[in-house]
């Protein structure tokens, strides 16, 4: 062991999704009942914060809440999140998801951004706010304005950054983007599509050739040849590049034990694990480049983790524990 004591940030969002169970969605000028109603924890942030927490990271979460939000600041505290600097704000309600779901799986989203846009920090904050940090971990739920500051600065004093671009950027975002302030880029298939057709200008990427377009992606002139990409194909695993290796690195999907009940919170799951695992990999001195086999040892994990946490309800109180995941691998 180093000896080096890893800590993660995430500066993101923190929202209450209330979900109602309908037989079909609502139609314009319609009035329906649902059969079931249900709230609960949500906003990317908040997710990944708890899948950080729940592998076994340190880990502090940045955001806000409105005064109808402190149950959900007090559920991250019993998940193992620093909520220190969760502000709760009066001039905004929590964010909001409004969703509606169907028995087939058919679902419609209304987002409402609340007090996730309403704190306001300066340069001299944000550099506060990272000092100790050795892993910054962004979404893009918050004003852009503020994750783009936290990455320069992030990446000033050298910590390892991490960036989940859900929802996707537009393409002006994209174009300006500091890409050579990040470390790891993690997106789905449809995320890299997205991303490589933004910096091209033109539809170029074809949704069905991930292979391909990770390729593309790595030695894209508006890229960083740096960065470190991860690209999840759902129950096709995990497509990887990263500098240090010629060739994209392929991993399977976790198998599992369980039928599939709601894949809302794999993603960020696998966002959280990955950032822990790789905090982990700092701690024993091998933060600047994994190996291969190190690699593919570290998304096995984040992978079972992910395929645990779909055999659940709800994103984050299916987020299996760390101890949890080990067990399951001597399993498989």
């Amino acid at each position: 062991m180093s000896g080096i004591k890893t800590r993660c940030l995430v500066r993101g969002s923190i929202n209450v999704d209330e979900f109602f169970h309908v037989k079909e969605v609502v139609r314009p000028g319609e009035t329906i009942a649902s059969t079931q109603f249900e709230r609960r924890g949500g906003g990317k942030g908040a997710n990944q914060a708890a899948a950080v927490a729940r592998a076994g990271g340190s880990v502090a979460l940045v955001g806000a809440v409105g005064e109808d939000g402190r149950w959900h600041r007090d559920d991250l505290e019993k998940f193992g999140v620093s909520v220190d600097q969760v502000s709760v704000v009066q001039t905004e309600p929590t964010g909001r998801a409004i969703i509606q779901l169907t028995p087939a799986g058919e679902n419609c989203i209304i987002l409402y951004k609340g007090a996730n846009f309403a704190l306001t920090e300066s340069p001299a904050d944000i550099q506060a706010r990272l000092t100790g940090i050795t892993h910054l971990l962004l979404q893009n739920e918050i004003p852009w304005d503020t994750t783009v500051a936290y990455l320069i600065q992030a990446h000033k004093q050298g910590t390892v950054t991490v960036f989940n671009p859900s929802p996707m950027p537009s393409d002006e975002q994209l174009h300006g983007f500091p890409w050579a302030s990040l470390s790891w880029l993690l997106v789905n298939e449809v995320e890299i599509a997205d991303l490589l057709n933004a910096l091209e200008g033109k539809h170029v990427a074809d949704i069905q050739d991930p292979l391909s377009n990770i390729r593309k992606l790595s030695t894209h002139p508006r890229f960083s040849p740096a960065v470190n990409v991860v690209c999840t194909l759902g129950a096709s695993g995990v497509l990887m590049h990263m500098p240090s290796i010629p060739e994209p690195i392929k991993v399977p999907a976790a198998k599992l034990q369980g039928t599939v009940r709601d894949t809302t919170g794999a993603g960020d799951c696998f966002t959280g694990y990955l950032v822990a695992e790789l905090m982990r990999a700092h701690e024993r001195g091998a933060s600047a480049q994994l190996s291969r086999e190190e690699l593919v040892n570290v998304v096995k994990r984040c992978a079972q983790a992910a395929g645990m946490c779909v055999e659940k309800r709800g994103a984050m109180e299916s987020i299996p524990a760390r101890e949890e995941v080990e067990k399951r691998l001597l399993e498989v």
